[in-house]
C-alpha cells in the first residue's frame, strides 16, 4: 500500500467541525491556509470543470463581513424568532482575529455538467480543505442558511448571477482539546447488493 491507512483514517476521524466560539486566539497562519486551498483545488470534478471557489477574508474585511452578516439576520429574523446572542455572535466573530473563507461555485459556463454535480464538487473541495485542517490540528466550522443564500451577501460578496454562494468556512484552533466525534457504526448504513 502507498499511503498508510492508519494514519488516513485516523486524519478523518479526528476532523473536527468546530465553532468560532471555541476558537483560541492562536493565529492560523496564511501558508496554512495556502496549504488547505491547495488541497481544495484536488477534489473530484466531472468534466474537470474545477467549480470550487474561495474569498478568504481577513483583518477589516472579515470584520465588514461579519457585521454585514449580523444585520442580514436582524433582516431575516422574525421578531418573536430573534435571538439576541446568535446577533452577537457575529459581532463577537468581527472583533475576533479569526479567519472566514466565502465558498462558492462557479458555474460551467457551458453548463455541460449538471449543477448538483459542480454543487457536489465543491462539497469535496471544502472536504479536502477540512481535512488539511485537521492534520494541523485546526477546527473547522462550515456555515450555511438562510444568510449565506440570500440575494443580498451574494451581491455584498461581489459574486456572478450564475455563482452560487455555499458557505462561509471558518478557521482556527480549538481552546483546549479539540472535543471528541462520534459516529454510528457505519455497517448501520450499508446494503450490500449482488
Amino acid at each position: 500500500m502507498q499511503y498508510n491507512l492508519s494514519d488516513l483514517l485516523k486524519l478523518m476521524k479526528e476532523r473536527r467541525s468546530l465553532k468560532p466560539e471555541k476558537y483560541s486566539s492562536r493565529k492560523v497562519h496564511r501558508e496554512q491556509i495556502e496549504k488547505m486551498l491547495e488541497a481544495a483545488n484536488w477534489a473530484p470534478t466531472h468534466g474537470l470543470t474545477e467549480p470550487w471557489r474561495f474569498k478568504v477574508y481577513g483583518g477589516e474585511a472579515r470584520k465588514q463581513l461579519m457585521l454585514f452578516c449580523a444585520e442580514l439576520y436582524r433582516k431575516f429574523t422574525p421578531e418573536e424568532k430573534f435571538m439576541e446572542h446568535k446577533y452577537d455572535a457575529f459581532l463577537k466573530r468581527a472583533e475576533k482575529d479569526l479567519n472566514v473563507i466565502l465558498v462558492y461555485r462557479k458555474r460551467d459556463p457551458l453548463e455541460r455538467i449538471p449543477v448538483e454535480e459542480e454543487d457536489w464538487a465543491v462539497a469535496c473541495s471544502v472536504q479536502n480543505l477540512a481535512l488539511v485542517a485537521a492534520a494541523y490540528g485546526i477546527g473547522c466550522f462550515w456555515s450555511s442558511g438562510k444568510i449565506v443564500f440570500s440575494e443580498e451577501l451574494h451581491a455584498w460578496a461581489g459574486l456572478e448571477s450564475t455563482d452560487r454562494c455555499m458557505g462561509l468556512l471558518y478557521l482556527g484552533y480549538p481552546e483546549g482539546e479539540m472535543p471528541a466525534g462520534k459516529r454510528n457504526i457505519w455497517i448501520n448504513k450499508v446494503e450490500w447488493v449482488e
